[in-house]
């Protein structure tokens, strides 16, 4: 079982928040399992950028991206060296601690 702190986020998460997280799941099941909103707009089949999220601790227990996420962070925004796409990372025994960023070049979304 693996850990996940998520940093406040100002809309979908104000409040941050902890919880626990079966190895090898995506990040992005983990949280929309618990109650966080991240977009998803491909539906986690790694075709866009939506599920963005920056790993600030834990990134290096994480499996390395493969070519078509890497090549598909290039076009994220707010790329950082700890960028990944939370629907292809998978959750180690590690805690990972994640941010979500403030935008996604999703330009409409689809929550109402």
């Amino acid at each position: 079982m693996g850990r996940i702190r998520v940093l406040p986020h100002p809309e979908i998460c104000p409040e941050g928040a902890e919880f626990d997280a079966p190895e090898g799941m995506s990040v992005c099941d983990a949280l929309l399992g618990a109650g966080i909103s991240i977009e998803h707009a491909c539906e986690k089949a790694c075709a866009c950028t939506t599920c963005h999220v920056l790993i600030r601790q834990g990134f290096e227990a994480l499996t390395p991206a493969e070519e078509k996420e890497e090549d598909l962070l290039d076009k994220a925004w707010g790329l950082e060296p700890d960028s990944r796409l939370s629907c292809q990372a998978k959750i180690p025994k590690e805690t990972l601690v994640v941010e979500i960023p403030k935008y996604t070049i999703n330009m409409v979304s689809e929550v109402h």
